[in-house]
């Protein structure tokens, strides 16, 4: 049996070379090799980088660079945000401890799926975490709980390496069910509906629409939809355009 892939990781925007080097290093501690870039500095591959990867060259060679968070995670099923801090949207929370079993159910059923980490100063954008499906937290001293970013690559991939023989948690889809659609399956319907509810006026107060967009996302994302499920939804969003139209040029 080959071994799992285990979780993307996707550092979002990281700010110094070095950083990248020490993620990669508990990576590789602990089996992991999928290393994502979204939007790195134009020197990220510097000599820094491969000193502080202490070895992990590999993996730190091998990431992949991306424009957009939606396109680093366009393949992935299930993602993780971390954050620290309330992002006041109502998701499901995970610790590295509770999310790893059910990454290694993931891995039974031949998933890919990822853990999302922000910036070293700011963290993750609100645009970005209402791309995932849980945010993923840590729980630490509450009067000094800070942690560098090589830290909470090690914490995650360390727990998801110590479950390899989970009591797997109970699944909701039956046997040859389809899986999970992917992230970027999810994001084109996202377009198609955010691009109808701006045509009908929904979306029109230009102050209230980047917070009414990210619950829309964040309702769907908890749904953990099929891609025939969201074929489905394009279906209604398409079907109730057309009635409107055709409702439109019937009061003419």
């Amino acid at each position: 049996m080959s071994q799992p892939e285990g979780p993307a990781i996707i550092l979002v925007r990281p700010q110094l070379s070095e950083n990248i080097g020490t993620a990669a290093r508990a990576m590789l501690n602990n089996g992991l090799t999928d290393l994502r870039l979204v939007a790195p500095k134009p020197d990220w591959l510097s000599d820094r980088a491969i000193a502080a990867a202490s070895g992990a060259d590999r993996v730190v060679l091998g990431a992949k660079v991306f424009a957009t968070t939606q396109e680093a995670i366009a393949d992935l099923s299930r993602v993780w945000a971390t954050t620290a801090r309330n992002r006041f949207m109502v998701k499901p929370v995970d610790t590295p401890r509770s999310a790893a079993p059910v990454m290694r159910a993931a891995d039974a059923e031949g998933l890919r799926y990822g853990v999302m980490f922000g910036p070293e100063r700011t963290g993750l954008e609100n645009d970005d975490v209402s791309l995932s499906d849980t945010v993923l937290t840590v729980p630490l001293n509450p009067e000094y709980s800070s942690l560098n970013l090589a830290q909470c690559v090690l914490l995650v991939a360390y727990e998801w390496y110590q479950a390899a023989e989970p009591t797997l948690p109970e699944r909701h889809m039956t046997k040859g069910a389809e899986p999970p659609a992917t992230k970027e399956k999810l994001q084109h319907f996202f377009d198609h509906l955010e691009r109808e509810l701006d045509a009908c006026g929904f979306l029109r107060i230009p102050d209230k629409r980047p917070v009414m967009v990210r619950n829309i996302r964040n309702l769907f994302q908890r749904a953990h939809l099929t891609g025939q499920e969201v074929q489905t939804l394009h279906g209604i969003v398409h079907e109730l355009v057309t009635y409107r139209h055709k409702k439109g040029e019937g009061t003419k």
